[in-house]
């Protein structure tokens, strides 16, 4: 790869080539121990002779930009890289547009690596120690055999089929899910999806109905294509159907595991809810995030097994059953919005890598997936049944657990007024990582007390971490 400098004409080469080095040095183009070409290659490189190269160099080195290492080549100096300029976007035909982006709030992302804290309950996070890497290495090798074999051409915007057909017969099978090869689109994860469904369903100034408190992500995807966006209250049988405007043309539900607090939708809320999407022509989206993992009761039947007018689209993800890097999810599509999804995902990135959806459907089909997730079934059971006890125990006095049969993250909701944000910030300063239920409320009041997610703190570490968070109480009730 050439070093891109540009030299015109004849004259002062070695000026030219000594300012452009210059400033990519002090802008930050050229990274703090970036290796430069040796002075016989970059000179044949922009036909200048090798002793210009060699004393441009050389002059750069005298200035503290440069330092050569013997027998290792001419390098950029660590303490010389300035910062790049930056443009403001306040003075762009596009700044109201930028100021909404800006003012998004991301605050469900998951920290980067040197910011994990000892004791962490964060959610969306699953069990990195269990994941099966000889099985996925395995699968990795029958991918990359199947990959030699392409023409070199984009791949299918929906998906591979031999994944697409995996994904169908896995739902079936685990979930009761009623669809064909056909009906299923294969995407980056279960936000993408909600993203494309978005795009097609959502125009500005048309109404959708979102659970709350809800999952703030799916929220902000539909206010960002410009949609009204109405927050209807749960209660211990989910999303109040009696609630939801006459005008709505979407509605987002998690009627298995409701996100933040847990409790399933009752069996008579999710007739109520078909029903009153079909009156008013409403698509529904039910995600079932966190569908494999169940401990307590009968599975209740998907809203998309009983829908059979078509209004449901199912969105489901393997980021909780493997891991939220691989970032593979799928939406099980009406057959009214089959073609069009597909274009919205044809034209927002064509289509994920075959390399990764080869490795996945290889990792279904031998029944990988369905041996990881009993194992990791029984870790999460273990991890909710020592929370529970805590909580029940003597962490009962300050909170109360939401009843719930599923997942690994449990809402905890405060008995007594306490100080949330301070014992948010007092548990950092002791390593524990706590996270409020307030910021998943939208147009409700806030409800005062914890999100507990369980799947990558180790179990081990649970009552450490609880002890720690009763300490805390002790001292600021």
């Amino acid at each position: 790869m050439e070093l891109h400098i540009v030299i015109q004409g004849s004259k002062d080469l070695s000026g030219q080539l000594y300012r452009q080095l210059r400033e990519a040095i002090e802008s930050g183009r050229l990274k703090a121990g970036t290796r430069l070409p040796p002075s016989r290659l970059l000179a044949e490189q922009l036909g200048i002779s090798r002793k210009t190269v060699a004393d441009t160099y050389a002059l750069l080195t005298y200035d503290n930009l440069l330092t050569g290492k013997v027998g290792s080549g001419t390098f950029v100096n660590a303490q010389a890289v300035g910062q790049c300029r930056k443009q403001g976007h306040e003075s762009l035909a596009s700044a109201a547009i930028i100021s909404k982006w800006h003012n998004i709030s991301t605050s469900l992302g998951h920290p980067s690596m040197d910011a994990i804290l000892r004791y962490d309950f964060i959610g969306g996070a699953t069990t990195r120690n269990q994941f099966p890497q000889d099985d996925w290495r395995r699968c990795a090798q029958h991918a990359l055999r199947q990959t030699a074999k392409s023409r070199g051409l984009y791949s299918q915007p929906a998906g591979l089929p031999a994944l697409r057909d995996a994904i169908a017969r896995h739902v079936a099978f685990s979930r009761g899910v009623h669809c064909n090869v056909e009906d299923v689109l294969v995407c980056h994860g279960a936000q993408q999806a909600l993203d494309l469904l978005a795009r097609v369903l959502v125009e500005p100034g048309c109404s959708v109905a979102v659970e709350d408190p809800g999952y703030p992500p799916a929220r902000q995807s539909f206010a960002a294509q410009g949609a009204e966006v109405i927050g209807v209250p749960v209660d211990a049988e989910g999303i109040c159907v009696d609630a939801i405007p006459e005008h709505v043309r979407l509605i987002y539900v998690t009627p298995s595991h409701q996100f933040p607090l847990g409790m399933p939708m009752s069996q008579a809320r999710r007739v109520a809810l078909l029903e009153k999407a079909l009156r008013i022509g409403a698509v529904i989206i039910e995600d079932d995030y966190d569908c494999e993992f169940r401990y307590e009761g009968r599975p209740s039947e998907t809203l998309q097994s009983l829908d059979s007018q078509g209004a449901v689209a199912y969105v489901g993800t393997f980021s909780k059953s493997l891991q939220p890097e691989l970032r593979l999810g799928y939406c099980i599509l009406p057959p009214a919005l089959v073609e069009a999804v597909t274009a919205a995902k044809q034209l927002s990135d064509w289509h994920c890598s075959t390399l990764t959806q080869w490795t996945l459907a290889k990792f279904i089909d031998d029944g990988c997936l369905q041996k990881h997730i009993r194992r990791c079934h029984a870790i999460y059971a273990s991890r909710r049944e020592r929370i529970l006890d805590r909580f029940n125990g003597d962490l009962a006095h300050w909170f109360e657990l939401v009843p719930s049969v599923a997942g690994f993250h449990l809402a905890a909701q405060a008995r007594l007024p306490l100080d949330i944000p301070l014992l948010v910030e007092l548990a950092r300063k002791l390593d524990v990582g706590l996270y409020p239920l307030a910021g998943f409320s939208y147009q409700v009041p806030p409800r005062n007390g914890l999100f507990l997610g369980y799947g990558a703190i180790e179990t081990l570490d649970l009552d450490p971490a609880l002890d720690r968070v009763r300490d805390i109480l002790e001292q600021i009730a």
